[in-house]
């Protein structure tokens, strides 16, 4: 690649981080791997950077890739849960730093944490429907476009998925009490 087109991916790439860990997050519920898919989305992304330009929208070819990526992660092999006795130090849940520093004045970090289980009981397809339409406020042709299928599809996995978040017993008993 010239130089002019590897500052050009650079500048992309500083500009999309926070957006894609955002979307690899409400994907996978873990910190780690919405990292990690990521990192592979810009990877994948810079290999075939004069492709990806010509599409004219690099940001839906970047989430295409950060959603395959994330299916494909189920088909390699699931990593068995290791359980224990003891809860961790902390919650690592949150994208801003003062999640992570641990400042959450008004219980947003438990609320989210609730969220995120409820949505990892949801199936591939209407996770990722939520997640784009609602999590990262696509209309529903763009997200359509993201996951390949028709708008018709994301509007039915989109309306099952709400209805199955709305019989959650973790939501409706996790959501803090001023926002019921």
């Amino acid at each position: 690649m010239n130089a002019s087109a590897d500052a050009e991916f650079t500048e992309f790439m500083h500009g999309r981080w926070a957006q894609l860990v955002r979307l690899g997050y409400g994907l996978t519920g873990d910190q780690q791997l919405a990292e990690d898919l990521a990192q592979t989305a810009l990877a994948k992304a810079y290999a075939s950077w004069p492709r990806v330009r010509r599409t004219g929208n690099p940001d839906a070819y970047v989430r295409r890739i950060m959603l395959n990526a994330n299916h494909s992660r189920f088909r390699k092999r699931r990593v068995a849960e290791r359980l224990t006795d003891t809860l961790p130090d902390g919650p690592r849940v949150g994208l801003t730093g003062a999640d992570l520093r641990g400042a959450d004045p008004i219980g947003r970090q438990d609320d989210r944490a609730v969220l995120v289980a409820a949505l990892l009981t949801l199936p591939y397809g209407q996770r990722a429907a939520v997640v784009l339409r609602y999590w990262m406020d696509m209309t529903e042709t763009e997200a359509a476009a993201a996951l390949g299928c028709s708008v018709g599809n994301v509007k039915s996995q989109a309306s099952r998925a709400l209805a199955k978040l709305r019989l959650s017993e973790g939501l409706a008993e996790g959501m803090s009490h001023e926002q019921r």
